[in-house]
């Protein structure tokens, strides 16, 4: 799934692409909010609660903010340095290198940050940032931005002008277009509720640990072709 760029690629490729990180997302957001109370997967409220702090003169207070943003920029500008790095030389490994480097912070996260929760809560939100903005470039490079799953307030957006488009456009190419479009929008949607469902579910037996979960849904994703190779050999067999 993350060996090459979606391009032109099936409707049914680009979804289950964007089920897999929107899931992964949802599930960051609620663990984020659940265990430190802040927001981890976008940084539009960050700029609301500087502006905040700046406008009563918190300044020291209003920093921190400043460093969620920049977590979430240090995450995409890494993930696309990666990505540009190792295209050049092993391209069917670019996009699986972030992929991975995620996986291991989420891990890392469950595993060791839980007794940081009350003490260093900015430490779990500097590296939860990181891992969005990580994963927010990725999918954007390899959809050609397509696709977004870290926040929804551009996806309902686009959502909405689709839906419109939808009264205007007749033509079957422009309708067709539109239909594959407003699918894959209801897909990240859904797929993002779903993961803080899940995570909301499985986080006052499991708290921090339940990144794990996220962490195993992007394994998946990373090996979803050989999952499905299996299965189609599996049942080429049977017949």
């Amino acid at each position: 799934m993350f060996r090459h760029r979606i391009g032109k690629r099936s409707l049914e490729t680009s979804i289950a692409l964007a089920s897999f990180l929107s899931c992964v997302a949802g599930m960051v957001n609620v663990v984020g909010f659940l265990s430190i109370q802040k927001l981890t997967t976008n940084v539009t409220g960050h700029f609301a609660f500087f502006m905040e702090e700046f406008d009563q003169l918190h300044f020291w207070e209003g920093l921190i903010y400043i460093y969620y943003i920049l977590f979430f920029l240090l995450g995409a500008f890494v993930s696309n340095t990666i990505i540009e790095i190792v295209y050049r030389r092993a391209k069917r490994y670019a996009f699986s290198i972030p992929i991975i480097v995620e996986i291991i912070l989420l891990i890392g996260t469950g595993l060791f940050l839980d007794a940081f929760i009350y003490t260093y809560p900015d430490l779990i939100a500097f590296i939860l940032l990181f891992t969005m903005g990580l994963q927010n470039a990725l999918v954007t490079k390899i959809s050609f931005s397509v696709i977004r799953t870290t926040h929804l307030t551009g996806l309902f957006t686009d959502l909405g002008i689709e839906l419109s488009q939808l009264f205007f456009y007749n033509s079957p190419e422009q309708k067709k277009q539109l239909t594959d479009s407003i699918k894959l929008r209801f897909t990240i949607i859904f797929s993002f509720f779903i993961g803080g469902v899940i995570a909301g579910l499985f986080y006052n037996t499991f708290a921090l640990k339940t990144l794990m979960i996220a962490a195993a849904i992007l394994f998946v994703g990373l090996i979803w072709k050989n999952i499905k190779r299996l299965f189609y050999d599996h049942r080429t067999i049977k017949k």
